[in-house]
C-alpha cells in the first residue's frame, strides 16, 4: 500500500486543495505559483475569519449593552411605579393626620382611635419597608431641601430655623424627596 493512502484525509480537504498529479506539475515555477495561490487563499480565509470574529464580538458587546440598558430601564420603571403608588397612598395618610389633629378626635372612643392609629402606622411601616421615609417633626432644624416653609413665626420663642409645627409630613427615598414637608418655622 502506498504511503499517501495510509493517511486518510477527509474528502472535503482533498477537493478544496486543487493539486494536479505529479506528472503534470512540471517545473519549480509552477510549484511556486501554486504555493503563492495557496498563500493568497489562506490570507483571504484569515481575513474572512477575522471579519467574522470582529462581527461576532461587536454583536456580543451590543447584546451585553442592550441587556444592561433593559435592566436599567426595568429598574427605573419599577422605581416610577413605586413612587406612583406612594403618591396615591400619601393623601390617605394626610387624611389620617388631619383626623387625628381635629378637636373631635379626643371625643372618639379609645378602641376605635387606637385601631385607626394602628392602620396609619401599618401604612407608614409598609412604605418604610419599601425604602420610603416619612419625615418632619417639630423641633427639627429647617432644611430647604427637605422642607417647605409655609409660615415663619417670630413669637414662638424657639431657635432660628427651628420647625415649630408640621402641617404636612414629607416623604423621601434615599435618593430624593418625593414630597417636601410643609412646616411653620421659628424666625
Amino acid at each position: 500500500m502506498p504511503e499517501h493512502e495510509d493517511k486518510k484525509a477527509p474528502k472535503e480537504e482533498l477537493e478544496d486543495v486543487d493539486f494536479e498529479p505529479e506528472e503534470e506539475l512540471g517545473s519549480t515555477v509552477s510549484l511556486k505559483a501554486k504555493m503563492q495561490k495557496l498563500r493568497e487563499e489562506l490570507e483571504s480565509v484569515r481575513g474572512e475569519r477575522q471579519e467574522y470574529l470582529d462581527g461576532w464580538q461587536r454583536c456580543k458587546a451590543d447584546s451585553v449593552n442592550l441587556r444592561k440598558d433593559l435592566e436599567s430601564r426595568a429598574k427605573r420603571e419599577a422605581e416610577l411605579l413605586r413612587e406612583a403608588l406612594v403618591h396615591d397612598i400619601i393623601p390617605a395618610l394626610d387624611s389620617f393626620d388631619m383626623a387625628a389633629s381635629a378637636e373631635s378626635w379626643a371625643s372618639v372612643s379609645d378602641g376605635w382611635r387606637s385601631g385607626m392609629e394602628r392602620v396609619r402606622d401599618q401604612l407608614i411601616e409598609a412604605l418604610r419597608q419599601h425604602g420610603i421615609e416619612r419625615y418632619g417633626r417639630a423641633g427639627d432644624t429647617f432644611d430647604h431641601a427637605l422642607h417647605e416653609a409655609v409660615e415663619e413665626s417670630s413669637d414662638m420663642g424657639e431657635g432660628h430655623d427651628m420647625i415649630v409645627r408640621v402641617l404636612r409630613s414629607g416623604y423621601r427615598t434615599k435618593e430624593r424627596v418625593l414630597r417636601p414637608a410643609q412646616v411653620i418655622v421659628a424666625g
